[in-house]
């Protein structure tokens, strides 16, 4: 058994789980504590039973409730460096010992699920997806991608289940009311709808 549940998902918050029978993750904390907690409930996990949190970059709509969550189930929370020292109000946040990096292209394995980062085009410190494992199961999540590219595709490749969010259109930035210096940032070769 391998199953996936969006949690949340959107500019306004993300949180995904990843579960096997004998491991559960959180994908970014962009929420509240108490939110991820409630979401958690009501698909009857409890949070405390969670082996750890995966963060794909640190904008705030993927990071929001991370420390306070993270401190409160003690539970470990697995960032690439660039990340977590762009994420200073979260890191401060997090007991040192729950702290675990990883590198972006670099396997790791958490219970019985193997992992392997991606990188993506996002206006991020080192934004990544992930490839999770199960056995000889695959599933790749991949949020706020700017464009597509062929090292994404190929990390995609015999996924089983395949997350993706990618929410740019270049109508909808150039009708936009943001400022140039924005737009021409999200247009930029990391493009992405702003977070």
């Amino acid at each position: 058994m391998f199953n996936f549940c969006s949690l949340y998902s959107g500019s306004s918050g993300n949180s995904l789980l990843v579960e096997t029978p004998n491991t559960k993750l959180l994908i970014d904390a962009g929420v509240s504590s108490k939110k991820i907690e409630n979401a958690l409930l009501d698909i009857s996990v409890d949070p405390s039973s969670l082996d750890g949190i995966l963060i794909t970059h640190e904008h705030t709509d993927h990071v929001q409730g991370l420390g306070t969550f993270s401190k409160k189930f003690h539970l470990p929370v697995f960032v690439n460096q660039e990340t977590l020292d762009a994420m200073p109000k979260q890191r401060d946040k997090l007991d040192s010992n729950c702290i675990k990096t990883f590198k972006v292209a670099d396997k790791f394995s958490i219970g019985d699920l193997d992992i392997k980062p991606f990188s993506i085009p996002h206006d991020a410190a080192n934004p990544c997806g992930f490839n999770i494992w199960n056995n000889d199961k695959k599933l790749s999540i991949a949020t706020d991608i700017g464009h597509m590219t062929n090292d994404i595709l190929k990390s995609l490749e015999e996924s089983l289940f395949i997350m993706l969010e990618a929410n740019y259109d270049p109508e909808v930035l150039r009708c936009s009311s943001y400022p140039f210096v924005l737009k021409s940032r999200i247009a930029g070769p990391t493009r992405t709808f702003i977070k």
